[in-house]
This record gives C-alpha cells, sequence and structure tokens, in this order.
C-alpha cells in the first residue's frame, strides 16, 4: 500500500499543533499579581512576592528577565506585612505604584521606575470607607483626563468598587464609589465567592472590564470579562472565562494588559507553581486580541520568562558597530530585539 502524501501545509499545520500542545518550559519569574509597564526600551515587571515590600524584574525581550531587587521596601511605607498586587504608571513628570499592604491601598511615587518608591499619605481609600479593609487597586485613566480606581472590598465575598481619582491621581473624589460587579456566574464560584484582580481596557468607543474569579488556591481560577459604554458605568459580563487552565497551567489569573514594542496587546498573568503545588505563584505572558464585546487570548504558546544576569555595556567610538561584555568579562554580539550572545547563551543587555 503507498504511503499517503502529505503537503507541505498540511506538515506545517501539524507542527503547529504540536507546538501548542507541547509542555510549556516553567517560568523562573515567582511573580503573582503581575504588572509590566513598558518604560523606554525596556519592560519592568512588578507584583506580589516579597515579605520586604515590592520586588521589579525587567527585560528588553519579555522572555529573559534580571532581578532588579526592591522597588518599594518596607521601610518606605507605614505597613509591614501582605504587600501586593501593584501597579506602575508614568504621571505628571513622575512615576505613580498602586498597592496593597495589609489589606489597605496605598500610593507611593519616585522619579524612576526602579525606585525607590516612597509611600504618600496613609490610607487611599479612608475618606470614602475609612480604614475599612481592601485590596487590589487598578487605575484607568481615560482620554478625558478622568482616572478611575477600581479596587476590591470584602461587601460581598471579594466583589469590585470603582471611584473618581482627584487631578493628584491619588486622592478619591467624594461620592464617586460605586459597585461594579459580584460573583454570579456558575464558573466564577467554584472555590469561594471571588471576584478580584480588576484590570479595564479601552477599546475604540467600549470598555472591556476584566477580572479574575474564584480563590486563587483553586486550579480553575480564571480570568473574565465584562463589557461597558462609560468607565464610570454599568458591566454586563461575559457568560465564559476568556482565560482559564489555559496550555497546560492551572490557577491562571490576577492578570494585567499591556502594549509591547510591536503595538501588540499582550496579557501577563500568573499561574499554580504546578498542577500539585500553589506557590510560588509564576509569571507568564500572552498575547490577546480586544474587540468590541471581549478579549480573546491567542492560542500561541505563551511566554515563559526565563531568569539571566545582566549584561554591561562597554564605551565605543561613535559610529562603530557597539559591542558589549558581560559581568564575565565576554565579548557579546548584537542580535535582534535588544538580544546578545555568550559563548552561544542568549542575555539580555541592561
Amino acid at each position: 500500500m503507498p504511503l499517503k502524501r502529505f503537503s507541505l501545509l498540511t506538515i506545517l499545520a501539524l507542527f503547529a499543533t504540536l507546538a501548542n500542545h507541547a509542555q510549556l518550559p516553567v517560568s523562573q519569574v515567582p511573580l503573582a499579581d503581575p504588572y509590566i509597564l513598558l518604560d523606554g526600551d525596556t519592560y519592568y515587571a512588578y507584583g506580589t512576592n516579597n515579605a520586604n515590600g515590592i520586588e521589579y524584574w525587567r527585560s528588553r525581550d519579555l522572555q529573559n528577565w534580571v532581578y532588579g531587587g526592591l522597588a518599594l521596601s518596607k521601610n518606605s511605607t507605614t505597613e509591614k506585612q501582605w504587600f501586593w498586587a501593584p501597579e506602575v504608571y508614568f504621571k505628571n513628570g513622575q512615576y505613580y505604584m498602586y498597592f496593597s499592604a495589609n489589606e489597605h491601598l496605598f500610593v507611593a511615587t519616585a522619579s524612576s521606575p526602579r525606585g525607590p518608591f516612597k509611600q504618600v499619605g496613609g490610607y487611599m481609600m479612608e475618606n470614602l470607607i475609612g480604614d475599612e479593609k481592601c485590596i487590589d487597586s487598578s487605575v484607568f485613566f481615560d482620554e478625558d483626563g478622568k482616572a478611575y480606581c477600581f479596587f476590591v472590598r470584602f461587601t460581598d465575598g471579594n466583589c469590585i468598587w470603582r471611584c473618581e481619582l482627584d487631578s493628584d491621581y491619588i486622592t478619591p473624589l467624594p461620592g464617586t464609589l460605586k459597585h461594579c460587579i459580584s460573583v454570579s456566574l456558575d464558573w466564577e464560584n467554584k472555590l469561594g465567592r471571588v471576584c478580584e484582580g480588576p484590570f479595564v481596557v479601552k477599546h475604540g468607543r467600549v470598555y472591556l472590564f476584566t477580572y479574575s474569579a474564584n480563590d486563587y488556591r483553586s486550579q480553575d481560577y480564571g480570568v473574565g470579562c465584562a463589557r461597558g459604554t462609560r468607565a464610570n458605568g454599568t458591566w454586563t459580563k461575559t457568560p465564559k472565562p476568556i482565560l482559564q487552565r489555559a496550555q497546560g497551567l492551572v490557577g491562571t489569573g490576577h492578570h494585567s494588559f499591556f502594549t509591547d514594542k510591536e503595538g501588540q496587546l499582550r496579557i501577563v498573568f500568573h499561574a499554580h507553581n504546578s498542577t500539585e503545588t500553589v506557590a510560588p505563584r509564576l509569571m507568564y505572558i500572552g498575547r490577546a486580541e480586544a474587540s468590541a464585546s471581549t478579549i480573546k487570548i491567542s492560542s500561541e504558546p505563551f511566554i515563559s520568562p526565563q531568569k539571566v544576569s545582566s549584561a554591561v555595556e562597554a564605551p565605543t567610538a561613535q559610529n562603530q558597530i557597539p559591542c558589549y561584555y558581560d559581568l564575565t568579562g565576554r565579548r557579546t554580539l548584537p542580535l535582534k530585539g535588544g538580544l546578545y550572545i555568550t559563548d552561544g547563551r542568549k542575555v539580555a543587555l541592561h
């Protein structure tokens, strides 16, 4: 019996299918609740991991990451525990870090994305809810100049509220506090009554409100999406999660979105350490596409960030092709995408 002939397209499709179902490499960046800021030509990742504050990592290509240390030390805050879910934005000529500590919300500022950040004022929401506990702040800056802070209160399990911020991007405006969403769908209530980790993306005239549901310890922790016509309006949920148990990962959630150097929308999220253990949760990055109704996460393999050592730029004469040296003194050659190669090993230039 003659062998069946396969076209080149068939073979390529087969390889693509196998690649999409291959086991992902394990991420080496232990950040839960991750957030990525693109500042200049460098990506900065912040997240939950360090008992002494908020740490950061940096990268030029999203694949290779250098540990940078603490961007915010607890010694620069009024709190001593539970430093969670940071976001960093550049506004008014400085960097603003919104974060949770000891189950309250705070703001810190710095002149560099690397810090050192220092807390400004006390409880961010004190003038709205007193010393009531709340977590997971996320700020959306609308095109009309208004800023809205979405955050989690424990008034109906974990549920999400929002308020408008004053022009200092720190002070909540009285009379703007409003409930956004609580658990209402079957997929959201498999372990614990939890809606948390809010993040808003605007697509054209549509606002897409994304969030995580289920207890973070659940393997069914996932990301949902709701649609609205105003940042301070009401939200209609899509019935199914946009990210859950993807590409062999479990506990996929507490995400944020960012635009990469090529203008591509990206999602960064954490997943459980393995299918057997939750901690330490690890950072992964995928591609995403927004539409008028929801956000779709690409099925192409996620990026599994890897930890690398920093490289050091050596002085060169003007108009010469630059050469670089890593920390061991080995000469490196430039490659596309800001990567450099040393002894056959890629390292990121920082």
